[in-house]
């Protein structure tokens, strides 16, 4: 894949969106916006997002957000997984096909509620007085779109109700804006592989990774919210079908030397004739391989294993429409501490199945991708919600394991749970019910991500395939340096 534009627009794209974000946080926090007056719940969702994250944290946050969906939006548009172009124009025209077609009366109703059309097509014919009627129907129908692709891929479209909204870019309807940029880089050519969303994943952060780097040279040791950028690298795709052809494919083969499997890896070696080949793990079904990325990154290790795990489930006689919902559902598994990252792995994923299954969004079935979040409990959080719970539910290493994620942004995979098998006591409390408990609710949820994140991290893979980050122990900051090295003494 030719990569130079990508990476040109990838970078100014950057740039560009986090100047646009700046200047938008500027003018709705203004003491008299419009925003204030008309989104009050945003605005203070937003300025307690501040005062957590930082300003320039939170400006980097949304930024990354509505680049990641309009680089979804152009794939899938390019493929025509939408219904109508969201981003890109029909043939031959310049606006985004879904403006063409509204100015004209027609918008899908199956995708924008009915009050959205009815504010469009008045704005649209003069009824609703604006400013500039066509860039405002635009953003009300790129809003409604993102949201009606929840249902089919949360992870990336959470719903548009808050301040990602009011700090959405302006101007995207220019020949000069971030989405015209985007489909001059996003050729149809190169939107044949999903692997152009991971490459346009480390180009983005790739300025990032140079400031980091930067600092690294003032003795600036990486935080955890800048390992992301500074221990991402896109792995060559020959690297990948290496690692995951000698692995996933060899496993297979041991346990079905009937196979023609390797007829198809081009990089997989044949063990030498006088290799020990009776010590392995035993797998007979296609539905019981368990492979999992460590640090998926965007996900280049898991498509390519989609790939040769949707070729057993051919050979082994599953129908085409059923194989790729039993990929993702028992198959892959990735974990990952950037939270966009793991976002991009999961849209990946889903790519590849619905490449292979036109009806697959309607499934609704979700990648099993774990980002893993920090969670932290205040002293005596933990007595109040076990005590209501019930205290045999909680014995020692459970209440050590509770403990472990506290700088999960930090470690990472490299946790290693102290209550290995969390499946009995994860379905138990969920049944829970705490809904009428305002401040224990809060510490149930919390608790349910800790040992959601526990098994995930369990060792019941059959393959673990992985490009590790790289980081240098001099790179390391004092937390993470001191853990790895009480790792190695133990």
């Amino acid at each position: 894949m030719e990569t130079a534009n990508l990476k040109k627009f990838a970078q100014q794209a950057r740039a560009t969106l986090l100047e646009q974000v700046n200047t938008k946080l500027s003018f709705v926090l203004a003491k008299d916006s419009l925003a204030r007056r008309e989104h009050p719940a945003s605005i203070a969702e937003l300025e307690a997002k501040i005062a957590e994250l930082g300003k320039q944290q939170l400006i980097e946050r949304v930024a990354y957000i509505w680049f990641n969906r309009f680089s979804a939006l152009r794939y899938m548009d390019v493929n025509h997984y939408t219904r109508i172009g969201v981003v890109s124009p029909a043939e031959g025209q310049t606006q985004p096909e879904i403006l063409a077609e509204a100015k004209m009366g027609h918008i899908d109703d199956r995708e924008i509620p009915e009050k959205i059309q009815q504010h469009v097509l008045s704005l649209l014919d003069g009824t609703l007085p604006s400013d500039d009627p066509q860039a405002e129907s635009y953003r009300l129908l790129l809003v409604a779109t993102c949201n009606y692709w929840h249902s089919n891929m949360p992870f990336l479209f959470q719903r548009i109700d808050d301040y990602t909204q009011l700090l959405m870019p302006d101007n995207l309807l220019s020949t000069s804006s971030i989405l015209a940029t985007m489909r001059d880089a996003m050729t149809a050519e190169v939107c044949e592989d999903v692997e152009v969303i991971g490459w346009l994943y480390q180009f983005y952060i790739s300025d990032k990774k140079d400031e980091v780097f930067a600092g690294l040279k003032k003795n600036e040791k990486v935080t955890p919210e800048n390992i992301p950028a500074a221990t991402q690298l896109f792995t060559p795709h020959w690297i990948v079908r290496y690692l995951v052809e000698n692995s996933l494919g060899r496993l297979w083969l041991l346990n079905h030397p009937e196979s023609n499997l390797s007829d198809s890896m081009e990089y997989y070696i044949k063990p030498a004739e006088d290799n020990d080949e009776t010590q392995f793990l035993k797998v007979e079904r296609p539905e019981d391989l368990k492979i999992c990325d460590p640090a998926c990154g965007s996900g280049h290790m898991l498509t390519y294993a989609f790939d040769l795990l949707y070729k057993i489930y051919e050979e082994q006689g599953h129908s085409a429409s059923d194989i790729p919902s039993k990929i993702l559902m028992h198959n892959l598994y990735g974990i990952e501490l950037d939270e966009r990252a793991g976002e991009l792995a999961a849209f990946a994923l889903t790519m590849k199945a619905r490449a292979k299954q036109k009806r697959f969004f309607s499934k609704k079935i979700r990648p099993n991708i774990c980002v893993l979040e920090a969670i932290k409990f205040d002293e005596g959080e933990l007595d109040e919600y076990m005590d209501f719970i019930g205290r045999d539910l909680f014995n020692s290493t459970l209440e050590t394991t509770l403990s472990q994620f506290d700088e999960a942004d930090n470690f990472g995979s490299l946790i290693r749970p102290a209550l290995m098998d969390v499946t009995d006591v994860l379905a138990q409390l969920e049944t829970k019910d705490v809904s009428g408990q305002l401040f224990l609710s809060h510490t149930h949820e919390k608790v349910l991500t800790v040992l959601k994140q526990t098994d995930y991290l369990s060792p019941r893979y059959h393959v673990v395939v992985a490009n590790p980050p790289y980081m240098g122990g001099s790179g390391m900051n004092a937390r993470l340096k001191n853990w790895v090295v009480y790792q190695k003494v133990c």
